[in-house]
């Protein structure tokens, strides 16, 4: 029987996915399982890493009831970055899972920052010092919990728990390992150096897979729970924000996937491991290469947070949606004077600043929703501009973006993403991306195509529509820009000052 499908499985912050493609990149059937978050303290996000299994195997039974599960070639993982747990030596979680969102360990930026030296850290790991990856977690769990740090068999990721249960092995991609921010950039392994300034060693982290390889086959045990035939190759996958430019065809020149989720997270790739704080560098999803990748923490998280919190509405409705999308439509540029700052999470790039806050500015009795809509729309999109400015002047350049996720399904958003930036907006008909991105890595690792960026030319999704700039509201947004660009030197101080006031408070 010809094997002719791959699954992708995109175990992400809300859910898993487990998705069939075929070889011309089609989906051909789907299972889905919802993950729950929890927020036990402020800045603390956490899931049990259990369920990250148990959501793969309801995802995976609800799929091979679609599909002939001997007709799967492999299968890859796509999985939430910055996102792990501590384990047993029977692969028991000691602790739950903290999630990417989490930024308990806001001082250990700092500490290990001041220890090793800011720039010391970038240059290993391509991240500039920042809340999320897991290396300052790990420096949190160290200092707050010893026993359970001194105990532990095993810290992995989503990707290389998943990699366990599937294949009694603790395996895991490059790609995936690497968000992390304890691997060597320079190659592509774990670096000694990061490991030991939190007290870990190459014996309790995975053994490391480039993107492609095959990492294990499905035991006989995960077979039974999931419905997969035993023996199944297990390929190594990758993060969902690589494996998602890896579904867009990442690799066609001067090309910038955006992928407009909760956060807004955009990267075009090259083949050098550049160290610049306009951009995180990422180990791609390919054979070699890299993805200079920035990150808004504030997509359509703000879009539902404003919706619920400032509108008083359903967001989950999508006549709500609609309402709010055409009010702030009949807008002209510029909202009406009234410009939106969208760190309500922080900020990444550019700023690296996790106390960096949410501002709208420039209110008036004059403004309604629509205005405030579509200043939050056009804040996004300006920082955008900004980020991707600067990564093009750093790196290479960028003619045009790849839109996917929940937030390219606006029209109005995708319009004003391409009038601020001046770049075309290339709506991707792939949902799934990460999936996608993932299913693809497993057809290379199949053999169905020497590399994955063949198989990316031959799977990656097609577009649906194209939003091109329009020339009056470029040139209104190139002046807006100048003067939103203005705005955060000028309150970063002042915002500093305040994010102290209010943790006095606590």
């Amino acid at each position: 029987m010809t094997a002719d499908v791959v699954i992708g499985i995109d175990s992400s912050t809300t859910a898993t996915k487990a998705i069939a493609w075929d070889r011309s990149g089609r989906a051909v059937g789907e299972g889905r399982t919802a993950l729950t978050l929890s927020t036990p303290r402020p800045g603390w996000f956490e899931q049990e890493a259990a369920d990250w299994w148990t959501s793969t195997v309801s995802a995976l039974r609800e799929l091979t009831v679609q599909i002939d599960a001997s007709k799967v070639a492999a299968l890859a993982i796509s999985n939430q970055r910055e996102t792990f747990s501590q384990f047993d030596a029977d692969g028991k979680a000691l602790r739950p899972g903290t999630v990417w969102l989490d930024s308990r360990a806001s001082a250990e930026v700092t500490e290990l920052s001041n220890r090793m030296g800011a720039d010391r850290i970038h240059q290993i790991s391509g991240k500039p010092p920042d809340v999320v990856p897991c290396l300052y977690r790990c420096a949190w769990f160290r200092k707050n919990t010893p026993d359970m740090w001194r105990a532990m068999a095993m810290t992995a990721e989503v990707h290389g728990f998943l990699a366990f249960k599937l294949t009694g092995r603790w395996v895991t991609s490059t790609a995936s390992a690497d968000p992390m921010g304890l691997l060597d950039l320079a190659t592509h392994d774990w670096s000694d150096e990061l490991l030991a300034a939190v007290g870990l060693d190459r014996s309790r982290v995975p053994k490391l897979f480039l993107p492609g390889e095959i990492m294990g086959r499905v035991t006989s045990a995960a077979a039974a729970a999931t419905g997969m035939v035993a023996g199944t190759p297990v390929i190594s996958g990758g993060g969902d924000g690589q494996c998602a430019g890896t579904g867009t065809n990442v690799f066609v020149e001067r090309r910038a996937y955006i992928n407009m989720g909760t956060a807004v997270v955009s990267g075009n790739f090259g083949a050098k491991p550049h160290c610049h704080r306009a951009f995180r560098t990422m180990t791609a999803v390919a054979e070699q290469g890299f993805i200079y990748e920035s990150s808004i923490r504030s997509g359509t998280f703000l879009v539902n947070w404003m919706v619920r919190e400032l509108f008083a509405l359903d967001g989950a409705q999508a006549s709500c949606i609609a309402t709010l999308e055409s009010e702030a439509a009949a807008v002209a540029v510029g909202s009406g004077g009234l410009v939106t700052l969208p760190y309500w999470s922080g900020s990444m790039t550019p700023h690296w600043d996790s106390q960096a806050r949410g501002v709208i500015a420039g209110l008036t009795a004059s403004h309604t929703r629509g205005h405030v809509y579509r200043a939050m729309l056009e804040g996004i999109a300006l920082e955008q501009s900004l980020i991707t400015a600067n990564i093009e002047k750093a790196v290479s350049p960028i003619d045009h973006f790849v839109a996917i996720g929940g937030g390219a399904a606006s029209s109005l958003w995708c319009q004003i993403l391409a009038d601020c930036s001046g770049r075309p907006v290339l709506r991707s008909d792939t949902v799934e991306a990460s999936s996608l991105g993932a299913a693809i890595a497993a057809a290379k690792g199949a053999g169905w195509y020497a590399t994955i960026t063949e198989a990316a030319a031959a799977m990656a999704g097609k577009f649906t529509a194209t939003f091109v700039p329009e020339p009056c509201a470029q040139v209104r947004y190139s002046e807006l820009l100048a003067i939103y660009s203005d705005l955060w030197p000028a309150l970063a101080n002042w915002n500093a000052r305040l994010a102290a006031f209010a943790q006095e408070g606590n």
